[in-house]
């Protein structure tokens, strides 16, 4: 298992959490996504390698950014 973290911008309730977990849920190999609507922290753990180009483009489709 792999765990990976990142901070999304932008998140202001519980359905932006919501939206964020069921986008980045849908990357191949991410076994579970936790989001802290608090401080806009994104865990992700992964049973294999996970493209970190697919994680932020997934956050981007839920309408938000990855700070870099």
């Amino acid at each position: 298992m792999s765990t990976t973290s990142y901070t999304v911008v932008g998140m202001t309730c519980s359905h932006c959490v919501d939206a964020v977990t069921e986008e980045v849920s849908a990357v191949p190999g991410v076994a579970t996504v936790d989001v802290d609507l608090t401080s806009g922290g994104l865990t992700v753990t992964s049973t294999e390698p996970v493209d970190d180009d697919a994680v932020r483009a997934a956050v981007e489709e839920a309408g938000y950014s990855v700070a870099s």
